[in-house]
């Protein structure tokens, strides 16, 4: 197991075939000083495929690749099967989590001229898929990317209530949720940002 700020993560999972975590890390904001961490993030990409997609950045050390968004935005579009799995350190109400990735999300489609109607919708439904949950600490949040089609499937897992899920089928929402995450300089998470480009840059290398 990987531990995340005592978040155990498996190194491999398997969903249509054996993904290796890739990447991982913490959400958090700091108020007067003080860190307050909120989530535990793991990355699980396919290894090979995503070695093979990205041999432009060859022989590039980890830190350099942390700084290269074009590295983050091949990382998004590779044709390969994504997985990443959020465990909620602090407890927050879901419709809190909801807003900001909506807005993330929103904000990115705006900024490329891809905001319409139907991203809209898309976005209604995440807000009111998360509206309604409570992030106890420790409840599960996946965002699954297939590669067969340039959709995301979205579940929320709590020991108690079990798991439910969504599918947002608009192509445009579901490649910003992965930017949110897979971003580069503007990821929600700097410390999985580096780890990727780390154990990428590791790969590479080889």
């Amino acid at each position: 197991m990987v531990m995340v700020d005592g978040v155990p993560f498996a190194p491999e999972i398997t969903v249509t075939k054996p993904l290796t975590l890739l990447g991982h890390g913490i959400t958090d904001i700091e108020i007067h000083f003080l860190q307050i961490k909120y989530n535990a993030i793991g990355i699980y990409l396919e290894k090979e495929k995503i070695v093979d997609h990205l041999g432009n950045w060859k022989g590039k050390k980890g830190t350099l690749l942390a700084e290269d968004d074009s590295f983050f935005e091949a990382l998004v579009s590779a044709p390969v099967e994504k997985y990443f799995k959020v465990v909620v350190i602090k407890e927050i109400k879901g419709s809190q989590y909801g807003v900001q990735l909506e807005s993330s999300v929103r904000d990115r489609l705006v900024a490329v001229d891809k905001y319409e109607e139907e991203e809209e919708e898309a976005l209604d439904k995440i807000a009111e898929f998360f509206q309604t949950k409570y992030f106890k600490k420790d409840s599960v949040i996946t965002f699954y990317f297939p590669v067969a089609s340039r959709t995301a499937e979205i579940t929320f897992a709590t020991e108690e209530k079990g798991e439910v899920k969504m599918v947002v089928e608009n192509a445009n929402v579901a490649q910003m949720i992965q930017k949110w995450y897979l971003g580069g300089s503007r990821a929600v998470s700097p410390t999985t940002v580096k780890s990727l480009a780390d154990n990428i840059g590791a790969l590479l290398s080889q």
